[in-house]
């Protein structure tokens, strides 16, 4: 006759198992780790140079060179209130990557000087999409103006902007 388990025969057998597996994952340090308050950067903004120097020569700079070249006279055709608006839009833009690169010192007026380049950026890329002249080359020199603020506080009056 076959002897049937019994529910305390099968709980005791289960506990040791039970045991055995957790023996085995301390012995082999397979276990999960999960640390505090770590954030993986892989899906954070992160500067591919550290220089800001570099990134205002490379990112801003050709931009700004454009634009002054299109913003000396009222533009008289779409292409040239195209070029306008997309080399606005691109300033404007790379303007909320300047947030990211605040420094360890005078982080606040850093930001205010940033968020103020990107709005009047702003107001030129809005301008020149309605092919408005006056507004845009005020917003230019509003934006330029900022820019230089910047340089002024931030990299000793060197790198002055002019329209």
């Amino acid at each position: 006759m076959k002897e049937k388990f019994k529910p305390v025969r099968l709980t005791a057998m289960l506990v040791v198992i039970a045991i055995g597996i957790c023996g085995w994952v301390l012995v082999t340090g397979n276990l999960p780790v999960a640390a505090d308050n770590v954030t993986t950067t892989a899906s954070q903004s992160q500067p591919v140079d550290d220089d800001m120097h570099h990134f205002m020569e490379y990112v801003f700079e050709p931009n700004y060179k454009r634009l002054k070249v299109l913003m000396a006279a009222k533009p008289k055709d779409k292409q040239t209130w195209k070029s306008i608006k997309g080399n606005s839009l691109t300033l404007a833009e790379c303007t909320n990557l300047l947030l990211a690169r605040a420094p360890d010192e005078d982080t606040d007026q850093w930001r205010q000087i940033s968020m103020a380049v990107r709005t009047s950026g702003g107001d030129l890329y809005q301008a020149a999409r309605e092919s408005d002249y006056g507004t845009a080359r005020k917003a230019y020199v509003a934006m330029l103006t900022k820019c230089n603020s910047c340089h002024n506080h931030f990299a000793g009056g060197e790198h002055q902007l002019t329209p």
